[in-house]
């Protein structure tokens, strides 16, 4: 007998006919001799309007309202799929975050899990019950309810697979696994059969949607089994799991673009020890996150600063560059919208060499220009046109033969 946790996402309960379809699946892998705790999100786009609704009375709503609001939509879609579950003759019980012990810190409506509670969840299981649980919530240490922020639901299903220690935790999702890039702009993308939890840490970080950055990093701490399957068909999908030899030969595993960065360059500042560190001191107490960073040293003695942040804090991260411009006595202040980050992941680029220059050789024969370049062990991006973003991921997963098995 193992212990299967399965999530389903939005798209996979969006109306009472693909409920049914999950409940079925779950039913099915109960029926095989599992125990099975499911995970659901909220229904379709629930979570959206309920955010138009909040927006529409008030600009800058409570957050910790937002949280009330929001973590509705998932507990209707869990009990909507205990009733499902429960129309096929099977035994199972609905829980919030609350109900079975999800403690979390105060951040509201981005909040981290600091404590679970497995007794409530073994004890129904114990029963031969399907638990179902409320992703993406849970309450903090004042029994103020909380949420987890966006795709919250799938850090909910591997903390318990971990807290359970599960032998497999399945996220059911809209696409048929993890592809090497996006197949809406290359056609020719792959779906993998594997992919380690490092390189699938670096594409959910650089704005693949498959899965939540955070679910990531837990299933690798606390080495979870996972798959991201497709909802709508008995599929394989694709496993995350630790780094096999094979993984290695492979130089490059996937290719992405996001195009909801923005850049500022911060002029004319006085090139003196501790001015970088007084620009990034500010941008942090505002709760911005910066990514790629480049400073240039001028023959006159100043030095110029060019980071980017994500769209959505551009317009706070201006405000704050403009309180920091006085106090280093910056020259001036330039911001740009229009760029997009081109990237390319996998564990094979540790042991070989050429691939920068590969990647700027393909952008070159493009005439695309690079604006920033930034690279970890197993990862280069660079910055570029956001009207030359589409072509170059093209380009790129032609070059590095992404669409070859």
């Amino acid at each position: 007998m193992q212990l299967i946790v399965q999530k389903f996402g939005g798209t996979s309960v969006a109306d009472t006919a693909r409920i049914k379809m999950a409940a079925k699946r779950a039913t099915n892998t109960f029926s095989n001799g599992n125990k099975v705790v499911v995970v659901v999100s909220a229904r379709g786009k629930t979570t959206d309007e309920l955010l138009a609704l909040a927006y529409e009375i008030d600009k800058r709503p409570s957050t910790r309202e937002l949280d009330m609001l929001l973590s509705t939509g998932e507990q209707i879609s869990c009990a909507l799929m205990a009733i499902a579950i429960h129309s096929l003759g099977f035994p199972a019980v609905s829980f919030s975050g609350r109900q079975i012990g999800i403690t979390t810190d105060s951040s509201h409506t981005k909040a981290r899990i600091v404590n679970m509670d497995a007794n409530r969840i073994t004890t129904e299981l114990s029963r031969n019950k399907i638990v179902v649980i409320a992703g993406y919530q849970g309450v903090d240490e004042n029994d103020n309810i909380t949420t987890l922020g966006r795709g919250g639901s799938d850090t909910t299903a591997v903390a318990i697979a971990a807290l359970l220690k599960a032998d497999m935790c399945d996220i059911f999702t809209d696409v048929d696994g993890i592809y090497t890039s996006d197949p809406r702009i290359v056609p020719e993308a792959r779906k993998l059969t594997q992919i380690s939890y490092d390189e699938i840490l670096e594409l959910a970080s650089l704005g693949a949607q498959v899965l939540n950055v955070r679910s990531i990093e837990v299933a690798k701490k606390y080495n979870v089994p996972l798959r991201v399957r497709p909802s709508f068909n008995d599929g394989p999908g694709t496993l995350i799991c630790r780094e096999v030899g094979e993984m290695e030969k492979i130089v490059v595993s996937g290719a992405t673009v996001t195009k909801n960065e923005a850049k500022i360059t911060l002029t004319g500042i006085p090139d003196r020890p501790g001015s970088a560190a007084k620009i990034f001191q500010e941008l942090a107490e505002a709760k911005i996150n910066v990514d790629v960073i480049i400073q240039n040293v001028s023959s006159n003695g100043l030095a110029d600063v060019t980071f980017t942040v994500l769209k959505d804090d551009l317009t706070l991260a201006l405000e704050t560059a403009e309180r920091i411009k006085n106090k280093i006595c910056a020259t001036s202040i330039t911001a740009d919208d229009k760029i997009a980050k081109l990237s390319i992941v996998g564990i094979g680029m540790r042991s070989h060499s050429g691939i920068a220059e590969d990647l700027f050789r393909t952008l070159a024969d493009e005439e695309i220009n690079i604006q920033m370049i930034s690279t970890s062990e197993i990862k280069i991006s660079c910055v570029i046109d956001e009207e030359c973003a589409d072509r170059a991921l093209i380009a790129v997963h032609k070059a590095f033969k992404l669409d070859q098995a």
